[in-house]
């Protein structure tokens, strides 16, 4: 017997959000099959949560899909996830990837994050391509441009972050990232009190070892302290990169 788990309230502050990036951003269109990359971390499953009320309110019709990369490192056990997904009653892909073994020969140098991120999409491509989902989403918020974009400055000496929006090279696939307008610490509150099945050390990126991302995470909370205004600045000044090529929905570059 198949059992369905009840639907978990969802903050209204989070929906105003997400539904505000939707809009913005022109991310979902009517007709259109999400996939939406679940990691098992708390902000993947929060945007899970926030999709599928979506789904149930918005007037645009849209369908929904869940895939897991596991990246078979010994720190990661995505199973949790089969039976959580199932009771869900959503449409569930676990894709495992060697892309631990493969990353070893990158985790000493600086761009190693971006290099696990970028194998784990296109593990996700395949898998949207497989199962007919033209369009992908992304969990990562509003902190995760912030950081993106001080990475990007502090290591590669541009004025970029990732985007909200944007059509792969191949011109098949788009890639979404609903949590934009979304804190971290927001998800983080939502995955506590709803006690959602969190998977810790998700990251294939790191497998556990410190990173230039958490360097930058915590140059910015260090900050954030002095001034509590720091991230709705950092939205305001970010928004012409997030939203960069968004009226031709330029195709993807090699950024992270």
């Amino acid at each position: 017997m198949v059992t369905t788990l009840p639907r978990l309230p969802v903050p209204k502050l989070l929906q105003r959000r997400i539904g505000r990036a939707v809009a913005d951003f022109r991310m979902i269109q009517p007709g259109d099959r999400v996939l939406l990359g679940l990691s098992g971390g708390k902000d993947s499953l929060t945007l899970l949560h926030l999709l599928r009320a979506m789904q149930r309110q918005s007037p645009v019709p849209f369908d929904l899909a869940v895939a897991t990369v596991d990246p078979m490192s010994p720190d990661y056990d995505p199973q949790p996830l089969v039976p959580y997904l199932r009771e869900l009653g959503i449409p569930y892909f676990l894709e495992r990837q060697n892309i631990y073994e493969r990353a070893q020969k990158h985790l000493l140098r600086p761009s190693y994050c971006s290099f696990c991120a970028r194998m784990r999409r296109g593990v996700l491509y395949r898998c949207a391509r497989r199962e007919g989902y033209q369009v992908l989403a992304l969990g990562q918020h509003l902190d995760d441009f912030a950081e993106s974009f001080f990475m990007s400055m502090f290591y590669n000496g541009e004025l970029r972050t990732m985007k909200a929006h944007y059509r792969v090279r191949e011109g098949d696939l788009r890639v979404i990232r609903p949590l934009v307008y979304c804190r971290e610490r927001q998800t983080r509150q939502f995955a506590t009190e709803q006690a959602l099945p969190v998977i810790h050390e998700n990251c294939p990126a790191c497998f556990g070892k410190p990173t230039e991302r958490q360097h930058m995470k915590e140059l910015l909370a260090t900050q954030e302290a002095y001034d509590p205004r720091l991230f709705k600045q950092l939205q305001r000044a970010l928004l012409p990169l997030m939203g960069q090529g968004l009226e031709g929905l330029e195709f993807e570059e090699a950024h992270d």
